[in-house]
C-alpha cells in the first residue's frame, strides 16, 4: 500500500525507522528487529539507506521482510555516490520487490571525500532530482525537512525555499528531522502553510535514552535541546535504567502534546530497539485509538 493513501485515510498515523546492519552476518538479526516492530501495527516502517548508500542492498532486503509481514515499508535512497545505473539497479531491485513507497534523499556529504572528488556521479545533486525520477517510475515518495533549518541552509528562508522546490517535483509526505522543543515543530508548520506547502508533515520523535546521544543528535540535526532535556540527561547519566524510562516519558510527552494539537503523523527513530518502541505505544495506543475513533 501506498503511504499517501494510509495518510489520507487516518487522522493519526504513527510510523517506525530502523537502519541495516553494516555487516552482512547482523542482517538477519536487524529483519528479525524489523518484524518484531510489525507487531506493534505501525502505519508503515522506514528503512534507512546508510552513509553513502554503504548498505543499500540491505535496505530493500529488510523493506521486504517488512513487507511481508502486511506493514508498509518505506525504503530510502539517497544520490551521495550513486551512479545512474546504480540508481536504476536499486530502483528496479525496489520493484522487484514489491516496494512502493522510497523516502528521496541527497544524503550526507561524505566526510572521507577527497578533493575533486564527484559525489554526485549520476549528476542527481539534489533530493528533488531523485523525486522526479522516482516519481516517473510509479513511486510514491517522501521527503525529510528540518524544522529548525537544514544545517547547511543559509537561512531559514532558503531552506523553505529549497524545501518548496522539492515539494513541486512531486514529493507525497514530508517526515522532519528529529527535534526536542515541539514549538520548534509548529513555528515551521506555520511557515510550510505560508509557502504554500500542504502535504503532510511527519513529526519525527528521537527517544533519548543515553545521554551521550544528545550532542550526537545536535550534530546530525542542529536541533535545540531545552533545558528541561539537558537536566533530565544530567541527573540520570549514569543510571541507564532510569535513563531508558526518562527518555521513554519525555518522548511521550512530546507525541501527546503533539497529537492534542492536531499534529497528525509521528514517526518514532527506534534506533533498532524494538523495547522502547514498545514502551511508547503502550504510553499512547489508547490515545491514538481514540483520536482515529
Amino acid at each position: 500500500m501506498k503511504i499517501i493513501d494510509i495518510l489520507n485515510k487516518k487522522k493519526v498515523t504513527l510510523s517506525f525507522e530502523v537502519f541495516p546492519p553494516k555487516k552482512q552476518d547482523a542482517l538477519e538479526s536487524i529483519k528479525n528487529t524489523a518484524v518484531s516492530l510489525t507487531e506493534l501495527n505501525p502505519d508503515f516502517i522506514s528503512v534507512t539507506f546508510g552513509a553513502g548508500g554503504t548498505t543499500q542492498g540491505y535496505t530493500a532486503d529488510i523493506a521486504q521482510a517488512i513487507e511481508a509481514q502486511g506493514t508498509a515499508a518505506l525504503a530510502h535512497l539517497t544520490c551521495v555516490r550513486s551512479t545512474s545505473e546504480a540508481l536504476n539497479n536499486i530502483i528496479s531491485n525496489l520493484k522487484a520487490k514489491n516496494i512502493s513507497n522510497v523516502l528521496a534523499l541527497r544524503g550526507d556529504f561524505p566526510k572521507d571525500a577527497v578533493t575533486g572528488e564527484n559525489v554526485f556521479p549520476s549528476g542527481f545533486c539534489h533530493a528533488s532530482d531523485l523525486v522526479s525520477l522516482l516519481k516517473k517510475e510509479g513511486f510514491c515518495v517522501g521527503g525529510a525537512c528540518y524544522p529548525e533549518g537544514h544545517p547547511e541552509s543559509a537561512s531559514r528562508e532558503t531552506d523553505i525555499e529549497n524545501l518548496k522546490h522539492k515539494v513541486d517535483a512531486g514529493v507525497d509526505f514530508l517526515t522532519t528531522q528529529m527535534f526536542f522543543d515541539n514549538d520548534m515543530l509548529y513555528s515551521f508548520l506555520y511557515r510550510l502553510q505560508a509557502a504554500g506547502i500542504h502535504v503532510p508533515v511527519l513529526a519525527g520523535i528521537m527517544p533519548i535514552t543515553n545521554a551521550n546521544q544528545v550532542s550526537r543528535m545536535v550534530d546530525l540535526s542542529n536541533a535545540y535541546i531545552p533545558r528541561k532535556l539537558l537536566a533530565i540527561c544530567d541527573r540520570f547519566r549514569n543510571s541507564p535504567e532510569a535513563m531508558m524510562q526518562a527518555g521513554i516519558a519525555y518522548a511521550t510527552d512530546q507525541i501527546i502534546d503533539l497529537i492534542s494539537n492536531g499534529v497528525r503523523g509521528i514517526h518514532i527513530y527506534t534506533m533498532n530497539k524494538p523495547e522502547i518502541a514498545r514502551a511508547i505505544i503502550g504510553n499512547v495506543n489508547e490515545i491514538i485509538k481514540a483520536t482515529n475513533g
